[in-house]
């Protein structure tokens, strides 16, 4: 990843936090998310997949219904 100048890098770090927050496992805490979307668990629907910082962050997930 290049990043050009601080906003570049900002924009990565958002992201970044907002996907260790709220989309990856912790094993620290029995592999539960630390801030779930509140779709998460839904088992009705096709599995969409979020892509963050050009697809090196992946987040596997059901739309609500």
């Amino acid at each position: 990843m290049i990043l050009f100048g601080e906003v570049s890098l900002r924009r990565a770090l958002r992201e970044y936090v907002a996907h260790f927050r709220s989309e990856r496992n912790h094993q620290g805490v029995g592999n539960r998310l630390l801030e779930p979307y509140p779709t998460v668990g839904s088992t009705d629907g096709p599995i969409q997949c979020r892509k963050r910082l050009g697809g090196m962050l992946n987040c596997y997930y059901r739309e609500a219904a």
